[in-house]
């Protein structure tokens, strides 16, 4: 049943108090129509609990706003949304249309830092090689919408969407990213469903990387970063000690990125989360650590860029030729197709955070 305003109502009794479910909750599309994010369509979800956050359709189904009563979760760079129309690929040019918010999908035939690999399985002489930007393609590319709304099961309502985006070229890849977004009213968590398929001919590489992004609030000084890890290793020469306690914001801060060996819980998810216990909330995120078997600390605590991203990866720091002299570098054969999945939520209160660093405990057992 739907846990509502502080009680529980079965289909029937909320169906007697609104007209509409949007009332409460639901899911609307609508159109930004200014600036560069000017056309880029949004789906707006409400599970009711005082969860909200956007669906930018048209950049690759990633997840922007989130906000927990009106407190955001998420940060939001300099940039703002921009259409992937804006996208520069090379180099670093992810960086100028990184809008950040609560998800940014990184990859899928390409993530983390910039590469020259071999094109030869293309069968394309002029092309024996190919460069690759900063985390692929993929979050610069709109998606085909396949639909949204809502699904009663009984007394349990369902609020989702779908989306198919396609990152291809004529003598290159062609991968299709199929993603469904869904969210039961009256929860504070939402869960993401995504099949990668190579609808191509040719053997493709593959790699993704979640993006998931905590922003102020959540993230300030004190804030604590959990996650069920083993170890933890700098990528760079900054220190390790201290790096799961967040500083206030510095000027001239430079990057810090840490990997984590996994624990994980009898079923292979891993729990990870920044928590702020002064302001009673924090954002959360669970992964399979079958589908993703390695993570990242994306530390950035500086003035205006002031993040923590929580970063689950089919792949090492190191990168793709790193993953392909390792033979760990993924290749699709043609129709093959991976699923991933990632929940993403809340932390709302003391007790809630309290049992969420029990679930860690746990799961480094």
């Amino acid at each position: 049943m739907p846990d509502l305003f502080g009680r529980s109502y079965s289909r029937g009794e909320l169906s007697r108090r609104i007209g509409r479910l949007e009332q409460v909750a639901g899911v609307r599309l609508a159109t930004l129509g200014d600036g560069g994010g000017r056309g880029v369509r949004v789906l707006e979800f409400r599970t009711g609990s005082g969860l909200s956050f956007d669906v930018l359709v048209d950049r690759s189904f990633d997840i922007g706003r989130c906000d927990l009563r009106g407190v955001p979760l998420a940060w939001t760079s300099a940039v703002g949304v921009e259409g992937p129309w804006f996208a520069e690929h090379e180099g670093l040019g992810f960086f100028r249309t990184f809008y950040g918010g609560l998800l940014t999908t990184c990859g899928i035939e390409h993530s983390l830092f910039m590469a020259d690999d071999t094109a030869a399985q293309y069968h394309y002489p002029p092309k024996p090689t190919e460069s690759f930007g900063l985390h692929g393609r993929v979050a610069n590319r709109p998606a085909r919408l396949v639909g949204y709304g809502e699904r009663w099961d009984g007394d349990t309502c369902t609020l989702w969407a779908e989306g198919e985006t396609q990152v291809a070229a004529v003598f290159g890849e062609q991968l299709v990213l199929r993603r469904r977004i869904e969210a039961v009213v009256g929860d504070s968590r939402l869960r993401v469903h995504d099949i990668v398929e190579n609808v191509g001919h040719d053997l493709t590489p593959h790699m993704l990387l979640y993006h998931v992004n905590a922003g102020f609030p959540v993230v300030d000084e004190g804030s604590e970063l959990l996650v069920a890890a083993t170890d933890v290793h700098a990528r760079g020469d900054h220190p390790v000690d201290g790096y799961a306690t967040m500083t206030a914001p510095a000027a001239g801060f430079v990057e810090q990125v840490f990997e984590h060996g996994l624990g994980g819980e009898p079923d292979g998810c891993v729990p990870a989360a920044v928590v702020n216990r002064a302001l009673g909330v924090g954002l959360y995120q669970v992964f399979d650590r079958a589908q993703l078997p390695h993570h990242f600390v994306w530390r950035t605590l500086g003035e205006g860029t002031y993040v923590v991203g929580l970063e689950p990866c089919t792949n090492r720091t190191a990168g793709r030729l790193d993953a392909r002299e390792r033979g760990e570098l993924i290749e699709l054969a043609a129709g093959e197709s991976r699923s991933y999945d990632l929940e993403l939520g809340a932390l709302d209160g003391l007790d809630e955070i309290d049992g969420f660093v029990e679930r860690v405990r746990r799961a480094v057992e």
